[in-house]
């Protein structure tokens, strides 16, 4: 047995499993998934413009092959999937995926259908001038290096960075337990912003957002968030922001219009957003809509026709926004790499104040190492100028001496670079013009340093520095450029247009049958007979009701919950239907006690009675439920009260007989209206309880049906009363089942 397989340590499994685990979250959040605040990339985008970096792929030099930047990627730097590697480079090259590209490409990029680019062997890239710029400096000990993972080469930790590219292009990423989503901005903006910054570092994240106000995405559209709501994303760091298509009306002859939709939201798919209009218009579920059409070529060109002419445009739209993507809603979470090492939830402010503070580090570094070069070079030109003032020594030195290296250091002092210098000398060199333009060269050199010293000592100079830079950038990028205008517009918060449910749901007549065990269906048109209706065996007819497709059903049970379901939801009359139950959530021991439809302009008022006789009156937009658990809107008793009745209020008087036989006739103006609760006292009872109830007209008279016989009573001075008294005994020839019909 080798030394190796002696040595076991013993683990917990929990522990082991642990650790590796950790390991992997950190390598995933650090080196994957988030962005570093300083320059707003991963290792994957650094590692792919550092990699063009090195093949020279500048904006004026001629393209290459993706595939020869994607091997050598792979190769050197990025030891993962070369389509992975690929799909990075493809987004930094695409004009509706990042707001300011950092690689140019040429060939079969993808487009805003979601067509993916061509192979990589038939693409070519090299970097634009933004890329060049994330790398400026980066030669001149600006930023650290580490090794490669094998260890042949070194890479950049971050970029020098030029410009805020975390802010100006955004980032999206998903590690262990967190997650980024960062929105485009305006470049122009954002140096307006540190500006701002820079001249007063205590302002607030609302004096930044009168320079910032919103993202700016690359496809256009409109914002349309509160400015209260993008003031608490952007101070804390977390929300989102709401994105509607740009659309436009274009008159037609005779009066008609089309809505023709320039723009779309960020990251929307302009081919699936069409397919979605397509099959809601086909599932009828867009009834305003007659056609819609994608006459896009570079630009995008998306045509909407109304049903008709007097549809109203706006009303189209809103409820095309409601149901497709052309309004959809983008997230913040500024969760970034703090120094490339601690994930952290930033503000707006604290994100252009690390870039800031990241400038200042590559400012200060990027001077020292000028004022290296500088004292190398003085040092080479002082020995020059011994060497012109001594020209004839210096080359009987090199002709006759056998050392003349450590002669000269000898006796003119110099250094071992110096005589160096001196021995590489071109004789070309040693004339007298030669000489004048060293000693301006030393004093431009020796001015240059004296002014780089004075920099560093001073951080005033080193701001005024950074903020002439911005300003550049600024100029470059405009609002008044091509590159730089503002695309995404922002508009005030929508108000509340009402949508007639015609414009979501095509009206049809249909009739609506629930048989007795409660299966439902919707049968097209108004002309069914009962009688031609088949049910389930053992199951029989029920409720038949005639009603549109934008009415809405009411259901009331015995726990005293409203249950509402959509009759455009409802199966169609193939078949035996669908079981109620399985619509809304009713226990199989409560009993549906009333059905009926309900339009969406119908105020109705319902009389509601439980076992216990009490009750109330309910309205209509009272008792409507919004989701399948329904809406409680009697409350029961402890004592095993049941909810026995829903009525519609169409008469003046109330009749009420308990399980006594006593039968008590009031006016239903004594019912409260309420819009919740138990309800007051409806008849007394020494014992017994509620047997029925019903409403009708006093000038009717109260009607009752016996052995298939119906009587009506129209004196009924004798058991006219006050609500919650006793009542009398029913009249002679009631049914002995104290029910009023039958």
């Amino acid at each position: 047995m080798t030394k190796a397989a002696e040595i076991i340590n013993d683990v917990p499994f929990e522990k082991a499993l642990g650790d590796r685990y950790l390991a992997y979250a950190l390598s995933t959040i650090i080196s994957r998934s988030l962005p570093d605040v300083r320059d707003g990339l991963k290792p994957v985008h650094r590692r792919l413009i550092y990699a063009m970096q090195q093949l020279k792929l500048n904006p004026n030099s001629p393209f290459k092959k993706s595939a020869r930047v994607v091997g050598d990627v792979m190769g050197k730097f990025h030891p993962h999937g070369d389509q992975a590697i690929y799909d990075a480079l493809v987004r930094l090259a695409q004009d509706f995926s990042v707001r300011y590209p950092l690689i140019d490409g040429q060939g079969n990029f993808g487009n805003i259908d979601g067509d993916n680019a061509a192979a990589m062997r038939y693409t070519e890239a090299r970097l634009t001038d933004l890329a060049v710029m994330l790398m400026e400096g980066i030669d001149e000990d600006a930023i650290d290096f580490r090794p490669t993972y094998d260890g042949e080469a070194d890479e950049p930790l971050v970029f020098p960075a030029a410009f805020p590219n975390i802010l100006a292009n955004g980032a999206s990423g998903i590690a262990v337990g967190m997650a980024t989503s960062i929105p485009p901005h305006n470049l122009a903006e954002l140096c307006q912003a540190m500006i701002h910054l820079i001249d007063k570092p205590n302002c607030t994240v609302a004096d930044l957002m009168q320079f910032v106000p919103a993202p700016d995405f690359p496809t256009g559209g409109i914002l349309v968030e509160s400015p209260e709501s993008m003031l608490r994303s952007y101070e804390t760091g977390r929300g989102s922001f709401r994105m509607r298509a740009r659309w436009e009306t274009e008159q037609q002859k005779a009066g008609t219009y089309q809505i023709i939709i320039t723009e779309i939201p960020y990251q929307v798919g302009k081919s699936k957003l069409i397919e979605k209009i397509a099959e809601l218009l086909n599932a009828k579920k867009l009834p305003l809509l007659d056609d819609v059409r994608d006459e896009s070529a570079d630009d995008i060109r998306i045509v909407l026709v109304p049903k008709s002419r007097n549809v109203d445009p706006e009303v189209l739209m809103e409820s095309l926004f409601k149901a497709t993507d052309l309004e959809s809603r983008f997230s913040l979470n500024m969760n970034v790499l703090d120094g490339g090492r601690t994930p952290r939830v930033m503000s707006l402010k604290e994100v252009l104040q690390c870039f800031l503070n990241h400038r200042q580090d590559v400012l200060i570094r990027r001077s020292n190492h000028r004022i290296d070069q500088i004292t190398a070079r003085l040092e080479i030109l002082e020995g020059y100028l011994v060497a012109y003032l001594n020209i004839d020594e210096v080359i009987r030195i090199i002709r006759e001496e056998d050392e003349p290296k450590t002669y000269m250091i000898e006796k003119f002092n110099l250094t071992d670079n110096q005589v160096e210098a001196i021995l590489n000398m071109r004789l070309r060199a040693l004339r007298k013009l030669q000489e004048i333009e060293i000693r301006q060269e030393h004093t431009d050199l020796t001015k240059e340093r004296e002014e780089l010293q004075t920099l560093l000592a001073t951080e005033t100079l080193q701001w005024k520095r950074i903020k002439s830079d911005i300003k550049t950038i600024e100029k470059k990028y405009g609002l008044d450029t091509v590159i730089g205008k503002r695309r995404t517009t922002l508009a005030d918060a929508p108000t509340a247009v009402i949508i007639p449910i015609e414009a979501v749901i095509e009206r049809e007549d249909v009739t609506i049958v629930c048989s007795q065990m409660g299966w439902i269906r919707c049968i097209k048109g108004h002309n069914v007979n009962p009688d031609d209706i088949k049910y389930k065996e053992g199951d029989g007819a029920g409720s038949v009701i005639q009603g549109e497709t934008t009415d809405k059903i009411l259901v009331f049970a015995s726990n005293g919950k409203f249950y509402t379901i959509g009759v455009d939801k409802l199966p169609g009359g193939r078949g035996h239907g669908e079981p109620i139950r399985m619509m809304i959530e009713l226990d199989n021991n409560e009993e549906i006690l009333h059905l009926c439809v309900v339009k969406p302009s119908q105020h109705k008022q319902y009389l509601l009675a439980s076992t216990d006789s009490r009750g109330f009156v309910a309205s209509t937009d009272d008792v409507i439920a919004q989701t399948r658990q329904g809406k409680q809107v009697m409350t029961l008793g402890d004592d095993g009260a049941k909810a026995m009745a829903c009525l519609e209020v169409t008469g003046d008087m109330v009749a009420c007989i308990g399980e006594n036989r006593k039968l008590l006739v009031f006016p239903v103006a004594d019912m409260p209206t309420l819009s919740r609760g138990r309800g007051v006292m409806i008849q007394k009872y020494r014992q017994g309880s509620l047997s029925d109830i019903k409403i009708f007209n006093e000038a009717d008279g109260l009607s009752w049906v016996r052995n298939n016989k119906r009587t009506t009573e129209k004196d009924l001075l004798m058991w006219k009363g006050r609500r919650a008294t006793l009542g009398r005994l029913a009249p002679i020839g009631f049914p002995r089942s104290n029910k009023f019909e039958g």
